[in-house]
C-alpha cells in the first residue's frame, strides 16, 4: 500500500483557524482504511478553552463519532509539532501514527522540549513522522504572526 498524506486537509483546517483569529494549526484523524473520521483546528479563543488545540479538538470529535475512548490503529495529521499537552492526549488516545508538519522549537513536546513519548511514564508512543508539508505549515504560521505584529 502506498503512502497518502492528509496534510492538505489539516492545512485547510489551519487556514480556517487563522480566519477565526486562532493560531493556525489544523489536525485530521484518519482510520486504518484511509477514511477521514474527524478534523479540527485551534479553537482556544473561540471556545475560551485552553485545551482546545487542534489535536484535542480532532481527537474528541473522532472519539465521539466512533463512540470509543481510544483510537488504536488511527493516524493523526497535524500541521505543527504537538505541545506536551497534545502529545499526552495522543498517547492516551493510543494514536498509531503521528504525522506533523512544522517543528515547534518553543513549545513542541515530541522532538523538542520534554519529548513526551520517550518518558517511562508514557504508556503508548505512536510512530512519528515529521516534516510532512513542513514549509507550507511554517509559512502559514509565520504569515499569521507577522500580520499580528504589523
Amino acid at each position: 500500500m502506498s503512502f497518502r498524506s492528509y496534510m492538505d486537509t489539516a492545512l485547510h483546517e489551519a487556514h480556517a483557524a487563522a480566519a477565526r483569529g486562532e493560531v493556525p494549526v489544523g489536525a485530521v484523524i484518519v482510520s486504518p482504511k484511509g477514511d477521514i473520521i474527524a478534523q479540527g483546528g485551534n479553537r482556544t479563543r473561540e471556545w475560551n478553552d485552553p485545551t482546545a488545540h487542534a489535536e484535542v479538538v480532532a481527537i474528541r470529535a473522532a472519539c465521539a463519532v466512533l463512540g470509543q475512548e481510544r483510537l488504536s490503529g488511527y493516524d493523526l495529521y497535524v500541521t505543527l509539532e504537538p505541545c506536551p499537552m497534545c502529545a499526552a492526549a495522543i498517547s492516551n488516545a493510543r494514536i498509531a501514527r503521528l504525522y506533523y508538519g512544522a517543528a515547534d522549537e518553543k513549545s513542541g513536546g515530541v522532538a523538542q522540549g520534554p519529548r513526551v513519548f520517550s518518558h517511562a511514564q508514557c504508556h503508548h508512543a505512536p510512530e512519528v513522522y515529521d516534516g510532512i508539508s513542513a514549509q507550507a505549515s511554517e509559512d502559514l504560521l509565520k504569515d499569521f504572526f507577522a500580520s499580528r505584529r504589523r
